[in-house]
């Protein structure tokens, strides 16, 4: 056994001094604590913290430890973290803090580490826990495909009523309804003038010749089914991407967004009990468009439109708190709220009245210029649009869909040219101005969306799951070990050392790579140690038959270990397959068991050979043997 090289050994004694360095600091449970971040412009500071502890004080809710991380130069980089030592006090202390702070800070319930200073100096930090650890609120939201295909309808509708003006093409309207955008030209040729034109300008429409009678001929378009989805895929993408924007602003820590399946989402907020303020913030499909004023009343074209329903074919009938007796608006939006970059909350210095400060992309800037310039002294208006869920039961059933809000909450001169940025006032409250510019910097969603399902897990539970976990896992090493050691005996012991360091380097590993523990990856680890004594199994019983064929204790670990090698290998490699194709293709609770059980058969390998075949050369090495303990 001399022939086992020394730097193995040191190899060996590296990387188990490293595992349990980086094991180490989960072994630091964490602490209740309340996270407190600045918003629209707030500072924290000194003077920050003394509020916070009167507040604290006002409510007799005692704390453990306050202080202030990020760089105090840099704005929106800073947060205030309220240590208490029980999870009943941080409760507390969230509500009296949100009601005590008000708007323009977010106060999250969170977990501190309490890794010592000098670990966390080497990143060495405890794994995250996930959702069912840690507790919090689990949604799963479902996008309406079916408001994509209308929006972009609504956009084709716009670009192709400027098309046929551009090319000079004569038309009584053009509209979008159940058959997708519908134009009506005056002749048989400009109906086939607008084919052309359309079908060389948009060739993911589809175009067909409808029912024609008298001067009235009709031209069929409708979005070409992979288009179609394209969009669904996008929107998907788009309403991630807005998702995790406004988690980020409830300043939770380690949220899970992602998708599943073809039109649904999956969001896990841990630490988070308010499930009506995360609902509120998430499903929110709020956004503005900036249209060109027509008519207010009593313009007698108003009192047409509301009266007797005669609407101008190139405007819309509008109500709201700037024009609450009704005003048409064009059809044509000049900019949308999509095409904001941010959005602050304020108050108009002049009127005193709350206002959203917006800036523009450069798209938007560019075409909100061209208008000013073009239409000083003429109105715009800014409608407020809102997509309000709503659930109703049918034949037994949940049916979820939407109701669409839109008022007009400014309607005003313009008095000036200006683009990229300008203020937008008519809001009702503070409140509705900060909960705007939240929505608008986040972005909209590109298609709404409904709760389908949601649950939420108490922190207690979270804590049951932990201690039903590890006493999972505990139970499981100890059969394995208590198995090894009657059958193997000394080298049965030695598998069994090598089975806890294994537990050691797989913790270790997920420490460092920021693995979040869940129930499915504590399955993964008893899973694991099981699986991690099979190739210690081969080893022995080689070792056996070497012995049973005559060859000498020391020829007989020595081959024992080469020859089970390619055996270990294969097996592993299968397994290996497996835990990559649960990593690649599966998602949430089976991805995270996928992540636990190729970590685990890595450091298996390593632990089951290398560190085995260390401590068996270091046993056996020199030593002159009549028979083994196996």
């Amino acid at each position: 056994m001399s022939d086992f090289p020394r730097w193995k050994y040191a190899l060996v004694v590296v990387v188990l001094l490293l595992g349990l360095l980086y094991a180490l600091p989960n072994v630091f449970a964490p602490q209740p604590a309340v996270q407190i971040s600045a918003n629209r412009g707030a500072r924290i500071d000194a003077s920050m913290q003394d509020k916070v502890e009167s507040i604290l004080k006002k409510d007799k809710l005692t704390w453990d430890k306050i202080n202030i991380t990020g760089d105090s130069k840099q704005e929106g980089s800073q947060r205030m973290l309220v240590r208490f030592h029980s999870d009943d006090v941080q409760t507390k202390a969230v509500e009296a803090l949100k009601d005590g702070l008000g708007n323009q800070y977010v106060v999250a319930p969170n977990l501190a580490s309490t890794v010592p200073s000098w670990l966390r100096s080497l990143h060495a930090n405890s794994m995250p826990l996930g959702l069912d650890l840690q507790g919090g609120v689990h949604f799963l939201m479902q996008v309406d495909q079916s408001g994509v295909r209308q929006r972009q309808e609504q956009v084709y509708t716009g670009d192709v009523r400027q098309l046929l003006r551009e090319k000079n093409i004569r038309y009584l309207s053009v509209s979008h309804g159940g058959k997708g955008v519908v134009a009506v030209l005056r002749s048989e040729a400009d109906r086939s003038a607008a084919t052309d034109a359309i079908g060389a300008e948009y060739p993911d429409l589809d175009i067909s010749n409808g029912p024609s009678t008298g001067n009235r001929f009709v031209l069929d378009m409708q979005i070409k089914p992979d288009k179609l989805r394209e969009l669904a895929q996008n929107t998907i993408r788009q309403n991630l991407s807005t998702l995790r924007n406004r988690v980020n602003a409830l300043g939770v820590s380690e949220p899970l967004v992602q998708q599943q399946g073809n039109s649904r989402i999956v969001v896990d907020l841990a630490g988070i009990q308010d499930t009506a303020q995360a609902k509120r913030i998430l499903g929110a499909q709020a956004s503005l468009e900036y249209r060109a004023g027509i008519a207010q009343y009593p313009d007698q074209r108003v009192i047409d439109a509301v009266e007797k329903g005669i609407v101008p074919p190139d405007a819309r009938l509008y109500y709201g708190k700037a024009c609450p007796r009704g005003c048409l608006l064009s059809k044509q939006v000049i900019v949308t709220g999509d095409e904001l970059t941010n959005a602050n909350s304020g108050f108009d210095q002049q009127q005193g009245s709350p206002e959203v400060q917006v800036t523009l992309n450069a798209a938007g800037a560019k075409r909100m210029r061209t208008f000013t310039e073009s239409n000083v002294g003429k109105p715009m208006a800014v409608v407020y649009i809102d997509h309000i869920p709503q659930t109703k039961m049918v034949d037994g059933k949940e049916v979820h869909s939407f109701k669409t809000s839109e008022r007009v909450i400014s309607y005003a001169t313009v008095n000036g040219v200006f683009g990229r940025q300008f203020s937008t006032t008519g809001l009702d409250s503070p409140k509705e101005a900060s909960d705007l510019a939240l929505l608008l910097k986040a972005g909209s969603l590109a298609a709404p969306m409904t709760f389908v399902e949601q649950h939420v897990i108490g922190p207690s539970l979270g804590r049951d799951n932990i201690r039903k976990g590890v006493s999972a896992v505990i139970l499981g090493l100890s059969l394995v070990l208590l198995a090894a050691l009657i059958y193997y005996k000394l080298f049965g012991l030695v598998a069994d050392i090598a089975l806890v360091l294994n537990l050691v380097l797989l913790v270790a590993v997920m420490s460092m790579i920021g693995v979040t523990l869940t129930m499915p990856g504590i399955a993964g680890i008893v899973l694991t140690l099981g699986m991690a004594i099979d190739s210690n199994v081969l080893i022995c019983e080689r070792v056996r038959e070497e012995l049973r064929n005559g060859s000498t204790p020391h020829a007989s670990i020595r081959a024992g270990y080469e020859k089970a090698w390619a055996t270990i290998l294969d097996a592993n490699v299968t397994h290996l397959l497996a835990a990559m194709a649960l990593m690649t293709m599966g998602s949430g609770p089976i991805r995270g068991f996928g992540v636990t059980l190729f970590i685990g058969i890595l450091t298996s390998m390593f632990t089951s050979v290398t560190v085995t075949h260390a401590i068996t050369a270091l046993i056996h090495g020199r030593r002159k043997l009549k028979t083994l303990s196996v």
